[in-house]
């Protein structure tokens, strides 16, 4: 009998939730919600269940608080964490989001030791780094869900400027999820053509500021939530590369061992994904400059690392 793929997502909030929903309506796996809460999750999962003979998608759904249906899953997400609130800056999340991602990732690795964990928990890095600690997984099999959207909201800004049509524009961001992401302009095209003779430099810089603080942007906007249609796109991109075996090339938060000169520190870089999680970790040319804020990028990252080891 063929096996069905199976993703957990482990946070039932506006994120996990709505990346069980694209997952289901996609028909990409069935999924299970979880969360520290046992009603709402099997209640989200329910509903979702309902609506599958109207969008006509055959997943199964199932939720809770337990982690037995969870077993033999082959990839693992994890949303779990404090939602950032105005004012909150990533860094004020970590000390409680490590413990929480902790707790998560010990549970999920023991009913799932082979599956591939995908953190999307904020502060995005560290927590990845706290979960690759925790499971004691192959780092091919634990990334962070972080260029993905980051691009995704950089190519939006562009296409909002120029109006034109989203799958026009190619980009590539490297670097820690929030202030220290890196943008490569000189890797930005549109239908081949470089932004940098579309749009002026200073406009650019502005443009590029904007996607840096895109997620506190939303936060402000909201009051009393965080973004989750556009994180939950970015999970099912990873996603669907993975159990597809597509060997996307996109950018995830990975754990660099000499690659761009940087040792032992998760940090956006171009990943190929395919069945077994991270194919191949990309070094593409960089300038003095975009080196040195990669380099800045990954400091504050290890920093940060070295608070959320505190709680392992």
């Amino acid at each position: 009998m063929l096996k069905r793929k199976k993703v957990t997502v482990i946070g039932a909030g506006h994120v996990g939730a709505t990346a069980a929903q694209r997952l289901a309506e996609k028909e990409v796996a069935d999924v299970v919600l979880v969360d520290i809460e046992e009603d709402m999750p099997k209640g989200k999962a329910l509903d979702l269940a309902e609506a599958a003979p109207i969008y006509a998608y055959d997943s199964r759904l199932s939720g809770g608080a337990a982690y037995e249906e969870t077993a033999g899953s082959d990839i693992v997400v994890i949303t779990s964490g404090l939602p950032r609130k105005p004012g909150m800056s990533r860094d004020d999340l970590l000390r409680v989001n490590a413990k929480i991602v902790k707790e998560v990732t010990e549970k999920a690795a023991a009913k799932s030791p082979d599956a591939i964990l995908i953190v999307v928990s904020n502060p995005l890095d560290a927590m990845t780094y706290v979960a690759h600690r925790v499971s004691g997984f192959k780092k091919e099999r634990v990334l962070g869900m972080a260029g993905v959207l980051d691009a995704a909201r950089f190519k939006a800004f562009l296409s909002m400027e120029l109006n034109v049509s989203v799958e026009n524009i190619q980009t590539l961001v490297l670097g820690g999820h929030g202030d220290s992401m890196v943008p490569l302009l000189r890797y930005t095209t549109v239908s081949g053509i470089p932004v940098t003779a579309l749009i002026s430099k200073d406009r650019l810089d502005e443009i590029v500021q904007r996607t840096r603080a895109g997620g506190a942007e939303i936060v402000k906007l909201l009051k009393t939530g965080s973004a989750y249609y556009a994180p939950s796109a970015a999970i099912i991109e990873m996603v669907e590369s993975i159990l597809k075996d597509k060997n996307k090339i996109l950018p995830c938060s990975a754990l660099c061992t000499g690659e761009y000169k940087l040792n032992d520190v998760f940090i956006g870089v171009p990943v190929r994904l395919g069945h077994a999680g991270i194919a191949q970790i990309y070094e593409i040319n960089l300038t003095a400059e975009e080196a040195a804020a990669l380099n800045v990028s990954a400091s504050t990252v290890q920093d940060l690392c070295k608070i959320a080891s505190e709680v392992l």
